[in-house]
């Protein structure tokens, strides 16, 4: 099973170098078929050169340059139409995802066939490193609000770092979200859509250099949107959007 890394990346010169290199030599160890897909999304720094040099040292990366429109979640729906694997992680270029937390998702994927792979920072056994204060507020209510909505038992829907079968990721098309909500459309899909999931602990550590590109202020509304169309699609859809269950084989005919 080849597990793709689909990484956008908007003015992270700084640190793209060391997440393409620690992924890799993680994915490598494992001896884990796999590509890692980074989408420049029109950087105006250092970027793209550096995309460049890493290209030769790292022969499972592919990059493109997304010319717009720009914005995270057109990034990385530009990776996710351009992967090449049987399954497809979402990834930040800062390093804030562990990957060996990426094995683990992988490995319970593979061993336990689930559909998607979540990870929770906040259950038991995950770890948050630097996770600023009003930051942390704002995420526990957001989550207990979308738990409440959908009759959840998980609790970080928000958390971006996740694994999807290609099947499934295809079965969650067309995505709306242009912006960081597309990491809240992507599971209340899946879920409404009936896609078994598993949770894993995972960790996230603040970043080392640069800033962060998601805009607490700008983003509430669009959020909301997207809550609000997945319950629309939950309770009204009738079922139209849900998985399909596998074709049954018709058994041989004796003659």
């Amino acid at each position: 099973m080849k597990l793709s890394v689909v990484i956008p990346a908007y003015n992270e010169e700084g640190s793209i170098a060391e997440t393409l290199r620690t992924l890799y030599a993680a994915l490598r160890q494992e001896q884990i078929a796999h590509e890692i897909v980074v989408t420049n999304d029109n950087s105006r720094d250092q970027t793209l050169a550096r995309l460049q040099a890493l290209a030769l040292e790292i022969p499972t990366l592919t990059y493109y340059t997304n010319a717009g429109p720009n914005g995270f979640g057109y990034a990385v729906r530009y990776g996710l139409e351009r992967y090449t694997g049987d399954c497809v992680a979402v990834m930040m270029a800062d390093l804030s995802d562990d990957p060996a937390d990426l094995v683990r998702y992988y490995r319970k994927m593979q061993q336990e066939g689930y559909d998607c792979v979540f990870g929770s920072r906040w259950s038991r056994g995950g770890r948050v490193v630097d996770y600023p204060g009003p930051k942390r507020l704002l995420n526990r209510l957001a989550n207990a609000i979308i738990r409440f909505s959908f009759g959840l038992k998980y609790d970080d829907c928000t958390n971006a770092f996740k694994l999807y079968r290609r099947e499934t990721m295809d079965g969650l098309k067309p995505f709306l979200s242009p912006h960081f909500n597309l990491t809240l459309e992507l599971p209340l899909k899946a879920i409404v859509r009936g896609y078994s999931y598993a949770v894993v602990p995972n960790s996230w550590t603040n970043r080392k250099y640069g800033e962060s590109k998601l805009k607490i202020k700008e983003m509430g509304s669009r959020y909301f949107f997207i809550m609000m169309y997945c319950l629309i699609e939950k309770y009204f859809s009738r079922g139209d959007f849900r998985k399909q269950p596998a074709a049954a084989v018709p058994a041989e005919v004796s003659r």
